[in-house]
Parts: C-alpha cells; sequence; structure tokens
C-alpha cells in the first residue's frame, strides 16, 4: 500500500527535474543502496546498459583512474563470452591491447587492470584476494563482474579488495527493457566515485529542511560517455 498509494512512484518522471521526480529517484536509490549491500563496496550507480556494456565502461574507468601506465588490460578467460566480445570491441578504437589468459598467468605490471568473473562462467568459484592484491601492488585496477543473486551467499567483492564490481541484475527476474536491456549495476570504492559513469542519485534536503533526492556529483551531459 506504500508503494501503490503513492502518487510519488507511480507518477514519476524522468529523473533529470529532481523536483517532480522524487519517486523514481527514491526507487534508484533503492536500487543502489542494493547493490551497494551485496558488493561492499562504497558508491553504485543506476545503472547501466547490461553486463558486457559495464565491462567495457569498467575497462575504461580502470584506465582513467589506474596509477600504472601500461597500455594492456587483462581479462579472464573464464569470464562470459559475450562480455570478453564487447571489451574486445570497446578496446580496439581506443588503441588498449586485451590480454586473455588463465588467471595465473597475470602479470600485473603489463596491465592498467583486469578482469575477473565471480563465479566464472562455468560455475566455478575461485578466491581473487590474491591476484586483486597483486594488481593493487602494481598501481592497477581489479574489476570484479559478480552475479548479484550469488553475492547473497558469497564474499561481496568489496571485501576480496576489489575496485570495480559490475553485472547484470536481471538475474533478479527484471524483465529486458527495465532500464536497459539488462539493468546492469557498476559499485566503486569510494576514492574514484567521480570517474564512475551513469546516473548517481543522492540524498539532500529542500528549501524547507526536509529530505529530498537528486542526481549528484555529476551534470546531465556527463550521463552519456
Amino acid at each position: 500500500r506504500n508503494i501503490l498509494e503513492n502518487p510519488a512512484w507511480y507518477t514519476a518522471y524522468p529523473p533529470y527535474p529532481p523536483e517532480i521526480a522524487q519517486g523514481r529517484l527514491e526507487a534508484l536509490l533503492n536500487f543502489q543502496t542494493m547493490v551497494c549491500d551485496l558488493t561492499g563496496l562504497d558508491v553504485a550507480n543506476a545503472s547501466l546498459l547490461d553486463e558486457a556494456t559495464a565491462a567495457a565502461e569498467a575497462m575504461t574507468m580502470a584506465e582513467r583512474v589506474a596509477k600504472s601506465k601500461a597500455k594492456a588490460f587483462f581479462v579472464d578467460r573464464f569470464c562470459h563470452p559475450q562480455t570478453i566480445a564487447v571489451i574486445r570491441t570497446r578496446a580496439l578504437p581506443l588503441g588498449i591491447e586485451i590480454i586473455e589468459d588463465d588467471v595465473r598467468n597475470l602479470d600485473p605490471t603489463k596491465v592498467f587492470g583486469a578482469i575477473f568473473q565471480y563465479p566464472a562462467t562455468h560455475g566455478a568459484v575461485r578466491d581473487l584476494r590474491v591476484p586483486i592484491a597483486a594488481l593493487k601492488a602494481a598501481g592497477a585496477i581489479s574489476v570484479v563482474a559478480a552475479d548479484p543473486l550469488a553475492l547473497c551467499l558469497l564474499t561481496p567483492p568489496g571485501e576480496l579488495g576489489a575496485d570495480i564490481a559490475i553485472g547484470s541484475t536481471q538475474r533478479f527476474g527484471v524483465p529486458m527493457g527495465y532500464g536497459g536491456p539488462h539493468a546492469a549495476y557498476m559499485a566503486v570504492r569510494d576514492a574514484i566515485k567521480r570517474n564512475i559513469p551513469g546516473r548517481l542519485i543522492g540524498v539532500s534536503v529542500d528549501a524547507r529542511g526536509k529530505p529530498a533526492y537528486r542526481l549528484t556529483l555529476q551534470t546531465r551531459e556527463q550521463h552519456i560517455r
């Protein structure tokens, strides 16, 4: 009843004019909060197109924020094949070299970042703490593509030391077209939050001092990178 009888929810406008989109912004904030809880990271956006696109965005974000000056990006060969395909497509015009291999062959000094699938595409659950720590020591960024439903049981990427977590919320039965093909998520640690693509919803106060939702940290044009 609190949702169905509240017109702020069912008359929500697009999020850009926050004064009349409080219902939608509250829904998006709930989404962000859920993603942060599941991933163990500090900030989440709302949202991205699909998991493969989110992985490509994470790669380019890693290049922007990494301390490493390497020009290559490592892709765990047990990532989903569609994710690898989109990463390769995005990397080609940007001049990023893709190293696709087994995690055991990762050389952190030769890459600015790496992406791992969690669980792997064939279902294996691996402890990624060692490669993530090695990347951090080399000034590289670690990305974990995580199944959000599995994160209800598994150790969150943030607790493994990951800088970025991405994935698809279609795992919760979200139908196609609701926020994109599969409504991807992205969560990051606090230090790199200003480089996250997509919308960020925050909580502020209105002219009367009451809680109010708003878009935060970004201008509207930044939603399209």
